[in-house]
């Protein structure tokens, strides 16, 4: 018997268009005529958890407090399913004047790292680069050869175990930023799940987006054009469509 699907969104922080994410995730949300999603900024609102699943964040430097961390560990800890992405496992901060970079991304609360299964450290100016599938046998790149995008690529502290289903390689400098400058050639998660007792957390580091005035606050007030980073390539659009299926129903089927 068919029964509503209570889901969270939680989509806000800076540097990015998050009206433009928010209505592009909940049109497709509204593909499941079952879900009812609850829409947050920040995880203020997310005093009801316990009755929530799935969760999905797209935020950047929006930051959970202890006793928020500890709810959702909670949630995955009770079978949640939670679909993070982008810049959900950042936390940057602007450096003293007299530092030699711009921001530092200071350490996440409580065990929100090792439940996001990363911690942000920087990412290099964005640039196209190539996303190649890191198995061919798992439903969400199942028919997904290698494709280029032009986003943030995100260099971070890992805390596995990690099932990295897609990666890209980078060695070279997150400029502006204090750490996440690399010079081994190894590859970087783009795509991976991680699993949390009965839970588990699927994480998506593309999705970049951006508005002419979404850097005002840090001094450049038009930027004079929209950046839709990789929500225009196809192959992006497809992974992230079979990410909220799986955080909807559970399923982890291979879908168109």
């Amino acid at each position: 018997m068919a029964r509503r699907i209570q889901a969270a969104l939680v989509c806000g922080g800076q540097w990015h268009d998050f009206d433009y994410a928010r209505l592009q995730l909940l049109t497709e949300l509204a593909a499941y005529e079952q879900v009812h999603t609850r829409v947050c900024a920040d995880y203020d609102c997310l005093d009801t958890l316990a009755s929530v699943n799935p969760l999905i964040t797209y935020t950047c430097n929006v930051v959970p407090s202890d006793e928020q961390c500890a709810a959702l560990a909670a949630f995955l800890a009770g079978g949640g399913r939670w679909l993070a992405l982008h810049a959900t496992n950042a936390a940057i901060v602007p450096a003293p004047p007299t530092a030699d970079h711009l921001f530092s991304t200071p350490a996440l609360p409580g065990e929100l790292a090792e439940m996001l299964g990363s911690r942000f450290l920087g990412h290099p100016p964005i640039a196209p680069y190539t996303v190649a599938p890191s198995t061919s046998d798992h439903p969400f790149t199942a028919g997904i050869g290698s494709f280029a995008v032009t986003d943030e690529l995100y260099i971070s502290e890992l805390h596995p175990p990690l099932q990295v289903l897609a990666h890209t390689n980078f060695v070279g400098e997150s400029t502006g930023f204090a750490e996440g400058h690399t010079t081994v050639d190894e590859p970087r998660p783009v795509l991976y799940m991680k699993q949390h007792g009965a839970g588990a957390v699927c994480y998506f580091t593309l999705g970049h987006c951006r508005g002419r005035f979404d850097l005002a606050d840090l001094g450049v007030e038009d930027l004079g054009e929209v950046d839709r980073g990789s929500w225009n390539v196809p192959e992006y659009r497809t992974i992230l469509r079979r990410c909220l299926r799986w955080a909807v129903t559970g399923q982890l089927e291979p879908t168109p």
